[in-house]
């Protein structure tokens, strides 16, 4: 159980900007424990987000509830997955050899390419948030987006190999397998047995991380830790989406 406790407050730690003021150790066996409390850690940040949302609903239009609601969604996380989708922009958008794509992933240097994929993704969010406030949805929608999008996370981390035999996805993946995966989805699929919308999530995430998966091994051999912030922010962009057409189209 000890290890369960440090896993899930070690993931608070890496996944958000909340205080642990525990020095959490890592081990196989915390790093297990943490890769099976993303989505939970994801349905925390989108609870605060979206409680806060639910208070303030009566008394903001939506596009100024949606735009405070993506500026809290963010320093929750820190930004922390944008970093990702920034890095792996600009390599993907220099069309050079693999070599000076991981070089260019590695620098700390920002981009057009990054810059680029950071206004879009960020604009996209908003304006989807915004569509889903119009369209009267409540904004507890945000929970099983953000834990459902980490949860993709741990899938890309047991599917795909990591491309080098370092960083911090290579050493997730040493103590990774599918019995991790499983208990990391037991969270969404006890959802799904109470909201018919996430069995539409599912299988949404499900095709995007295949996709998003074979793209990657294609385009770089495998995976890093931008990679997997990447499909986290690309994943929730595209939940969001969904969950925008189930509202509009399937709850209208």
């Amino acid at each position: 159980m000890k290890d369960a406790a440090f896993g899930t407050l070690l993931a608070i730690q890496f996944l958000t900007r909340v205080p642990v003021p525990v020095a959490c150790p890592w081990t196989p066996g915390t790093r297990r424990w943490a890769a099976r409390a993303y989505p939970l850690v994801g349905a925390l940040i989108g609870a605060l987000v979206a409680g806060i949302g639910a208070l303030l609903q009566p008394l903001l239009p939506p596009p100024m509830l949606a735009l405070l609601l993506l500026s809290l969604w963010v320093a929750l996380s820190g930004g922390l997955h944008l970093d990702g989708l920034m890095d792996l922009a600009d390599a993907l958008g220099s069309n050079a050899p693999l070599e000076r794509r991981w070089a260019i992933m590695k620098d700390a240097q920002v981009g057009s390419f990054a810059m680029l994929a950071l206004i879009f993704q960020l604009a996209w969010k908003a304006v989807l948030l915004w569509a889903l406030l119009e369209a009267g949805a409540s904004p507890w929608w945000l929970v099983p987006v953000a834990a459902l999008g980490r949860l993709g996370g741990v899938g890309l981390l047991v599917w795909v190999p990591a491309a080098r035999p370092e960083g911090l996805a290579h050493a997730w993946q040493q103590s990774l397998g599918v019995w991790d995966l499983a208990l990391a989805s037991l969270l969404p699929l006890a959802a799904m047995l109470i909201s018919p919308g996430m069995s539409w999530l599912l299988t949404g995430l499900a095709v995007f991380i295949i996709i998003y998966g074979l793209a990657v091994r294609r385009a770089f051999g495998g995976i890093n830790g931008d990679i997997v912030g990447a499909a986290i922010e690309g994943g929730e962009l595209w939940l969001l989406l969904i969950a925008w057409s189930w509202w509009s189209f399937v709850m209208a």
